[in-house]
């Protein structure tokens, strides 16, 4: 059995703890002598990223597992037999689960002393609460580095199978330490990592940051001299809080920021620096040009978006419904070969996202269904499974139509800013629907998309004028006529060359428009940016799909035409708005 099944397995228990945790904190907080330390959007975002970094570990957990093989195979003291022989007996199991919590101890240490391995474990600090869903918060990009750690235990010999069930086991043990309703433990808080320690290890307070690394034991914090013990209360998060509730961005905050002190930074030395230093650390001339407030303790707030009550119920329904598809993905997932377990790995974490996104106040509650629409239409597309994307596909467009109307009749009329929103989109689904017919339904469909392209063309000019950036429009055409040249070299069929090279001077027209009204309107309309790149996706999902169709077949053709149709239109129906 897999560490993703059990995991699955160990999912019931999780959320038994979780709701008795939950319960107990209700009663205390009643009572006053404790309190509920439960919130819903932290909970969900918590949990979520727990399964992001399970599904991703689908992925990644390849590099870790398989670079520790490879080192065991190549280098280990021991021949494998003898090796084998003495690491699964009991005293040799019970040898490498220290191992495993002694080069974690380091490994965890490190992700505290050293940036770029806290950009990764970050991740798990961001929760300004601290509760049992606060366990289940871990990181998608720890594999990339956090390996070299354990390459001592392969040296040593341990068998894969040993490493992995003992680092099984120091994973999980550490579940039950993250809550505030156990206090202090006695004698098992000097050896152990228990609540009281691990609370530490949570804390900004300035006596706490950075102490108490260890997994399951807390002696290695005692040994070399990073323990603290619980005193004043903890106050939980990092000193530069996330303050969103989006999967993706809590995994690229810290690697981001980074990116970018490393860019401004003069000294090549310094660009390095950046990376490895602790967290913090900023070269001198990159914090006079772009300074950072210091860390105050009492401004300390949490951050609390106010949503309503319906969306809070949307997002239950919509979090279990994606929980038990991670479990059915996580219970599959070996048997998938890798292209398929990326491709659901796409539309699981687009779910995520959507719902960070509209627990955030960022979407609506229909635009969340439009992003869920079209990543299910996307993969169901890329995997061949027809009858989900004979259902999804179209719903899509449907989605979009309803939400573009909806708000036009929120404002009070339907402009002719919105009618031609709607035709552009009514078209773009004539199109979807014909194309998901016969090869002799193509021409039809280029034509639907043809006249979606000039709707939106004539969307775009208004209150600016046809093709304000003329530079724009030559770009764009030179790289359509680039690509027509392709085709027609790559085998475009004689009737199809006038067609295709009319729909491809339109398509062209339509993202230099675009990017001319983002040009005209960037400071009074930046949203306009977002369309232009809508514009732009929309080019190139075309160039995919002709390239597929006509010169040669890509692989997962179908998920990348259809993941940039559905950008496209996604990023123009929510951010096309009329000229104020």
């Amino acid at each position: 059995m897999r560490p993703g099944q059990i995991i699955v397995l160990a999912t019931p228990v999780f959320f038994l703890l979780i709701a008795i945790e939950f319960a107990v904190g209700r009663v205390r907080a009643r009572r006053g002598t404790g309190q509920d330390t439960y919130r819903l959007a932290d909970a969900v975002n918590s949990i979520g990223l727990g399964m992001l970094s399970q599904i991703s570990a689908v992925l990644t957990g390849l590099l870790r597992i398989g670079i520790y093989t490879a080192v065991y195979s190549a280098v280990a003291l021991f021949p494998p037999e003898t090796a084998r022989d003495f690491w699964t007996t009991w005293y040799g199991w019970l040898l490498a689960l220290v191992f495993y919590d002694f080069c974690y101890y380091w490994l965890h240490r490190m992700g505290h002393e050293s940036a770029v391995l806290w950009a990764a474990h970050v991740v798990h600090h961001q929760s300004q609460h601290y509760n049992l869903s606060t366990a289940l918060r871990q990181t998608s990009s720890g594999a990339l580095l956090g390996w070299v750690f354990y390459l001592p235990m392969a040296v040593a010999g341990v068998p894969p199978l040993v490493f992995g069930v003992v680092a099984l086991v120091d994973l999980l043990y550490q579940f039950w330490v993250h809550t505030e309703q156990v206090g202090k433990l006695g004698w098992f808080d000097r050896w152990f990592c228990s609540p009281s320690n691990h609370r530490v290890h949570h804390a900004v307070n300035d006596e706490y940051l950075d102490r108490n690394y260890g997994g399951i034991l807390i002696v290695w914090d005692r040994l070399f001299g990073s323990f603290r013990e619980e005193g004043e209360r903890c106050v939980y998060g990092t000193r530069s809080q996330l303050g969103s509730w989006d999967p993706l961005w809590a995994n690229a905050e810290v690697y981001w920021a980074l990116a970018k002190d490393s860019w401004h930074a003069r000294s090549w030395a310094d660009k390095l620096r950046v990376w490895l230093k602790p967290p913090g650390w900023r070269p001198a001339d990159v914090a006079a040009r772009f300074p950072k407030p210091a860390f105050d303790i009492a401004k300390v707030t949490r951050y609390e978006p106010a949503v309503s009550q319906g969306v809070k119920w949307f997002a239950k329904v919509q979090f279990l419904v994606l929980l038990n598809a991670v479990a059915v993905f996580l219970w599959f997932s070996d048997g998938l070969p890798l292209p398929q377990a990326a491709v659901w790995l796409g539309a699981l974490t687009a779910g995520l996202w959507a719902i960070g996104g509209v627990l955030q106040g960022r979407f609506s509650i229909t635009e969340v269904l439009l992003v869920e629409a079209a990543a299910l239409a996307t993969a169901s597309a890329a995997l061949g499974i027809g009858w989900l994307h004979h259902i999804c596909k179209p719903l899509v467009l449907a989605i979009a139509i309803f939400l573009a109307a909806r708000r036009a009749m929120k404002a009070g009329a339907v402009t002719r800013f919105d009618g031609l929103l709607l035709a552009g989109l009514a078209a773009s689904l004539a199109g979807d629907v014909l194309l998901m017919g016969s090869a002799k339904l193509f021409v039809p469909g280029l034509v639907c998309f043809l006249l979606a392209h000039l709707a939106y063309i004539a969307l775009f000019r208004i209150g600016i004028g046809m093709f304000p950036r003329r530079g724009a429009l030559v770009a764009t055409l030179l790289i359509g006529l680039a690509m027509y040249a392709f085709l027609w070299q790559g085998g475009l069929p004689p009737a199809l060359r006038i067609p295709v090279g009319i729909y491809v001077v339109v398509i062209a027209g339509m993202a230099a428009q675009a990017i001319g009204r983002a040009a005209v309107l960037r400071d009074a309309d930046p949203s306009a940016l977002w369309v232009a790149v809508g514009a732009c996706f929309f080019m190139l999902s075309d160039a995919l799909l002709a390239t597929n169709r006509f010169v040669s077949p890509l692989p997962l053709a179908q998920l990348w035409v259809l993941a940039t149709y559905y950008a496209a239109q996604i990023l123009i129906v929510r951010h096309a708005r009329p000229i104020a």
